[in-house]
C-alpha cells in the first residue's frame, strides 16, 4: 500500500461526498483524513489515501473523475502526513512561540509552498489575498509574505489558517519588544513584561513565598492564597494591564516572578495594585513598576489612577509619593483611597 494526497472539487449537494468516497473504495482505496474546505466554485475535499502499490497517479485520478470529482491534484505522501491538521498547526505555533523569525519557514510547512518571500510596504500590503498560484498575507509587523505553490490552487480556508500563524508570531514578537531589563539602585536586574495565562504557575508561587502581611496589604485584608481563576484574571485583565517582574536563578535555572503590578481600568479610572515578594521589597522595584504603569495609562487615555491602601502600609504610601504627581485623598477607617490626575485628564479639563 502506498500514501497519496488527493485534492479534488466536487459539488457541495448532498451525497456528493459519498459519490466520491465510494468510486474510491471500489478501486480499495483507504481514505485515512479527509478535510471539506468550502469555496465558492464548490467543496475542495483533501484527503490522505491508502492505495494499493498497482494504483497509479491516472489510475487515482479516474477513479476521482468517475466519483464525480474535478479539478483533481495527486501526489505521493509521505508518513508523516498522517499527523492530522490541527496536530500539525499546534506544532507550528509551538515552534514560532520559541523562535518568530521562523514565519517564513512555517508557512512555507504549512501550506507546503513552494517558496515564501518577505516583501515590504512600499511593493502594496493592500493586494493580500489569493490570485493564482500565489497567496499574499499582510504582516502585522509591517511589510507581506509572497507564497507561491504550483498545484494545488491555495484555498480560502489555507488563507485563514496562515494569516493565524503570522499573527501569532508578530504577537511573540511584540510581546517580546515589550520586555525591558531594569537595574535597581543596588546593581540587581530583573526582567519586566507584560504578564500572560502561561505566568500562573510563577504567579502562584509568587504568592505562596510572600509573607502573610504582604498578601494582607495587597488585598486589604485578605491574607489567604488567592485562587488560580482569580489570579489568572489578573494575568490577563479585560481592560488595562498586569506586568510581572521574573529574575532567573544561577547556572541559568528556570526565571521566578519577584512582583506582579497591576492595572485594572474600571471606566474612566484604572485602580492600580503591586505584590512584590518579601526579599525584593524596599529596593526600588515597586516604585518602578508603579511608573511604568502610570505611563500606560496615560498612552491608553485613563482619566486618573486609583490605589486602595491600608492607613498603616507605610511602605505603600512611600512608594506612590516617589511617583511625584499630585493625588487626593479619601479615608474610611483604616482604608484610605488615592486618586492620581493623569496628564491627558489635565489636559482636557476644561478651564
Amino acid at each position: 500500500m502506498t500514501l497519496w494526497r488527493i485534492r479534488a472539487t466536487v459539488d457541495d449537494r448532498p451525497g456528493y461526498l459519498s459519490v466520491l468516497t465510494a468510486s474510491l473504495a471500489l478501486r480499495g482505496v483507504n481514505i485515512l483524513t479527509v478535510q471539506v474546505q468550502p469555496t465558492e466554485q464548490g467543496a475542495v475535499d483533501d484527503f490522505l489515501v491508502d492505495a494499493p502499490d498497482a494504483l497509479d497517479e491516472a489510475g487515482l485520478i479516474a477513479a476521482v473523475e468517475r466519483g464525480r470529482g474535478r479539478d483533481c491534484w495527486v501526489a505521493r505522501s509521505e508518513a508523516r502526513g498522517l499527523a492530522d491538521q490541527p496536530t500539525r498547526v499546534l506544532g507550528l505555533a509551538n515552534r514560532l512561540v520559541r523562535d518568530p523569525d521562523a514565519t517564513g519557514e512555517a508557512l512555507r510547512t504549512l501550506l507546503g509552498a513552494d517558496s515564501v518571500t518577505w516583501r515590504p510596504a512600499s511593493t502594496g500590503v493592500d493586494q493580500q489575498g489569493i490570485t493564482g498560484a500565489t497567496m499574499t498575507l499582510a504582516d502585522p509587523a509591517g511589510g507581506s509574505f509572497a507564497l507561491r505553490r504550483a498545484a494545488p490552487a491555495f484555498t480560502p480556508a489555507e488563507y485563514a489558517r496562515a494569516q493565524a500563524l503570522v499573527e501569532l508570531a508578530a504577537t511573540v514578537t511584540r510581546r517580546a519588544a515589550e520586555q525591558v531589563t531594569l537595574v535597581l539602585p543596588d546593581g540587581a536586574e530583573v526582567a519586566v513584561r507584560p504578564g500572560c495565562a502561561h505566568d500562573l504557575s510563577g504567579v502562584v508561587e509568587l504568592h505562596e513565598t510572600c509573607s502573610a502581611r504582604s498578601r494582607h496589604r495587597r488585598y486589604l485584608g485578605g491574607a489567604l492564597l488567592p485562587r488560580p481563576a482569580r489570579l489568572r484574571r489578573l494575568l490577563e485583565p479585560g481592560r488595562g494591564l498586569t506586568l510581572v517582574a521574573t529574575t532567573t536563578g544561577v547556572d541559568g535555572a528556570a526565571e521566578s516572578v519577584v512582583a506582579m503590578a497591576n492595572l485594572l481600568g474600571e471606566g474612566d479610572e484604572a485602580e492600580v495594585a503591586l505584590l512584590v515578594r518579601d526579599d525584593w521589597q524596599r529596593r526600588g522595584l515597586g516604585s518602578a513598576l508603579l511608573r511604568r504603569l502610570a505611563r500606560h495609562a496615560d498612552a491608553a487615555g485613563y482619566a486618573a489612577l486609583v490605589l486602595h491602601v491600608q492607613a498603616e502600609n507605610t511602605p505603600m504610601l512611600r512608594t506612590l509619593r516617589r511617583l511625584d504627581r499630585p493625588s487626593s485623598v479619601e479615608r474610611d477607617g483604616g482604608l484610605l483611597t488615592l486618586t492620581v490626575p493623569l496628564a491627558v485628564a489635565a489636559l482636557t479639563r476644561p478651564r
